[in-house]
């Protein structure tokens, strides 16, 4: 009788021959899921052919050898092998197919095969992408060399552990540490491609990154400097925004709760150069409120918006519902006991919020800082709307890759620059987190009630966030009158001429034509944000368990893996994607498969971060409960910890997919003319002067997110923690004696 280790051996194997022996072993024109090779008599067809027909009536006898790993792990197996024999074989199968595949796949591209390789292969032989039947081998060899190794023992003999660690490191470094390093490459080069270590250290040290000058009276720093500033203060501003929106909406009875939600995502959900528009209609020369500031005080009008302050105010607008969604289940999964502990103690309200709830919210408030500073960093849409002679790293990487200097060498040593700034803000978390214990949700009920905020902090609060709110609330009222009016800032008479130059639907002799030039982005970049929103949820939370709940070695590396596409620029990381996967083996460019890709691992470090802050707060003994009842880490992990990981999932599906639906820096180099997204749709009618097209589209994408937002939060549903709902604050014990 077989045991379940040896049916999911099985099952793996069978993928992996079948792979091998039915589906097409290379990439098709019509797309990775498209199914014609099913009525082309594709055993016989070249362009359909599995591997083996490839290697045996086509020429490309180096795949031939991929037979041997999919054979061994059979001896595994067989009745007479002992454990230790089987744990060998493999290992030996998964590593040997690994390699394989990865030589013969980078040595014989479609301009034939390597010199090495020539005298081995016929003549005039080449190959192409991988395919569905390439991708299932290569999962096969994964999952056999992850069980192999658990069964040697690694990570405690637990299969499921050692293959999610594999696949996280494996997709990793094929999705984030290749296309990065073929970037980075360029830092050691020269402008014809030579190593010239030397040209990396004088654009290293170039006065344009670390100078410091001060020109007509006036402080001006190297673009490393303006941006590490710029980062800290949005760091700092939109932790502390968050927290304050957090603590009102679960620490207190304010009566618009879902509508303080809703303003506090809206700023997200909001396509690039919006914002900033926006804000210059508002503050800038001759924006609303600068006129009426000037009209009624007669201050004389500035350009105080262009620069350091207004990318700083952009950028908490942005980025503060970042760190909403990280803290709010922080903040709820404090246990009321240990608050009700500290008020029998007779501490006040102020001396219980400050010495047991806020530092139970460390790891919430560590991450939410680390998230808006990285995402300040890999800032574009902000700094290019309204930096004005505040330059950061993240608009000169963009003008020196694409811009007339055309200098990829520069670009690349920036952005060296800022992996060492994120590596610098990570350590900086590590050592203020330090090692101490923050679990707060245990197995055992808690039927305390969460400990209202007192009055001195809670109208504090509410003086630092209604403005902000009634700020918010103008810039989106102005949003979507934009859309609705001849010209945005000048011409405010009514129309619905540019929603029906985008949205338009007009009648024809087939029926309904979808006349409007937007269609077509809008439904493409809609069906590519909800694909990728779930795979970008899924790997961040398993990430995030992996790192929080397991031991294993380089998990300090592992866990700064994950957040390197997050600390890289989107310009850079399209730049990237095309220099890595427009050629074989991953020939993806012009796909929607490179954008759902790139999205996925551009947006996974906010699922891998709020996974973290939140599982730091569920205690270990609830899976060590789980497990001593012999349930699989799988069953585990969706039984017990998924349904208390509830804010963390709706926290990274939002995020992945509002930002699938708005980004721009990456997708810019990434579209095609059948995969067009919204935000170059944008981008063309703001270069075009076209304002009012542009933000018809931005208002009608804002109203579509805020519903699909709703929807998520339906399925994924709230955590129930077996508390009470809040009351009144409660007395210290013998306050009234």
């Amino acid at each position: 009788m077989k045991s379940r280790h040896d049916t999911t051996l099985i099952g793996w194997l069978l993928v992996g021959w079948c792979g091998f022996l039915l589906l097409p072993w290379y990439a098709q024109d019509d797309g990775f899921f498209a199914l014609d090779w099913l009525n082309a008599g594709f055993l016989a067809d070249r362009d359909y052919a599995p591997a083996l027909v490839q290697a045996l009536w086509h020429g490309r006898i180096w795949l031939l050898p991929l037979v041997v790993p999919l054979v061994l792990p059979l001896l595994a197996l067989s009745p007479g092998a002992t454990p230790r024999r089987r744990a060998d074989w493999l290992i030996l199968a998964g590593v040997l197919g690994l390699v394989w595949l990865a030589v013969q796949g980078m040595a014989v591209t479609h301009r034939g095969p390597a010199d090495w390789l020539a005298p081995l292969v016929p003549e005039r032989s080449r190959q192409y992408g991988v395919g569905a039947g390439a991708v299932l081998v290569a999962l096969s060899f994964l999952f056999t060399l992850t069980n192999g190794l658990a069964a040697r023992g690694a990570v405690k003999g637990d299969r499921f552990v050692a293959g999610s660690i594999g696949l996280v490191v494996a997709v990793v470094a094929l999705f984030v540490f290749l296309p990065v390093g073929m970037v980075l490459v360029g830092a050691l080069q020269d402008s014809e491609g030579a190593f010239a270590p030397a040209f990396f250290v004088a654009q290293f040290s170039d006065a344009r990154i670390w100078g410091v000058a001060c020109i007509y009276s006036e402080l001006r720093c190297g673009v490393a400097w303006n941006s590490f500033l710029l980062a800290v203060l949005t760091g700092l501003s939109t932790t502390l925004l968050g927290l304050a929106f957090a603590l009102i909406a679960t620490r207190t009875a304010f009566p618009f709760k879902r509508s303080l939600r809703v303003l506090t995502v809206l700023p997200i959900i909001t396509p690039p150069f919006v914002i900033g528009l926006a804000i210059i209609l508002l503050f800038g020369r001759n924006g609303t409120i600068t006129q009426f500031v000037s009209d009624l005080f007669g201050i004389a009008p500035g350009r105080w918006i262009y620069g350091l302050p207004g990318v700083w105010f952009a950028q908490t607008l942005a980025f503060t519902p970042i760190a909403f969604l990280v803290l709010i289940g922080v903040v709820e999964g404090v246990s009321p006991s240990m608050e009700e502990a500290a008020q029998t103690l007779r501490a006040d309200g102020w001396t219980t919020f400050k010495t047991v709830s806020l530092p139970l919210m460390r790891p919430g408030l560590a991450n939410a800082f680390l998230l808006g500073f990285i995402e300040s960093l890999a800032d574009f849409g902000n700094p290019l709307v309204l930096s004005g002679n505040f330059d950061v790293l993240s608009t000169e990487i963009f003008f020196a890759m694409v811009g007339a200097q055309h200098d990829p060498g520069r670009a690349a040593v920036m952005a060296l620059v800022l992996l060492g700034f994120t590596l610098l803000a990570f350590w900086a978390q590590q050592r203020w987190l330090g090692r101490r214990n923050y679990t707060t949700v245990t197995g055992k009920g808690d039927g305390g009630v969460p400990l209202q905020l007192v009055p001195p902090l809670r109208w504090t609060l509410y003086a630092v966030t209604m403005p902000w709110a009634a700020l918010t609330i103008m810039l989106y009222a102005l949003i979507l009158m934009g859309g609705l009016v001849e010209f945005w800032g000048r011409d405010y008479t009514p129309t619905l001429r540019h929603m029906v130059a985008a949205f338009g639907v007009t009648t024809g002799e087939h029926g309904l034509v979808w006349s409007g030039t937007a269609w077509n982005s809008f439904g493409t970049t809609i069906a590519i944000a909800l694909i990728a929103s779930v795979p970008t949820a899924i790997i961040g939370l398993l990430t995030g368990w992996l790192l929080v709940r397991q031991d294993f070695g380089m998990k300090r590396s592992f866990e700064f893996g994950t957040m390197l596409s997050f600390a890289i620029p989107g310009t850079v990381i399209g730049i990237a994607y095309i220099l890595a996967f427009n050629v074989p083996p991953i020939e993806i460019t012009g796909t929607g498969i490179i954008l759902v890709i790139s999205f996925v691992f551009r947006n996974m470090p906010v699922g891998v971060r709020a996974g973290i802050a939140s599982m730091s707060q569920l205690d270990k003994s609830l899976d060590e409960a789980s497990l001593t009842l012999r349930a699989s880490s799988f069953t585990t992990m969706r039984r017990i910890i998924l349904p208390l990981l509830r804010p963390a999932i709706l926290a990274a599906l939002v995020y992945s997919f509002v930002r699938a639906m708005t980004a721009i820096s990456a997708v810019v180099f990434l579209v095609s003319a059948q995969y067009e997204m919204a935000t170059t749709y944008i981008l063309g009618r703001v270069e075009n002067g076209e304002y009012g097209v542009a933000v018809a589209y931005a208002s009608v994408l804002i109203l579509v997110m805020l519903v699909v937002i709703g929807i998520f939060q339906l399925l994924v549903g709230e955590r129930r923690l077996g508390r009470r709902r809040a009351g009144p604050v409660a007395a210290p014990v013998g306050a009234a004696s």
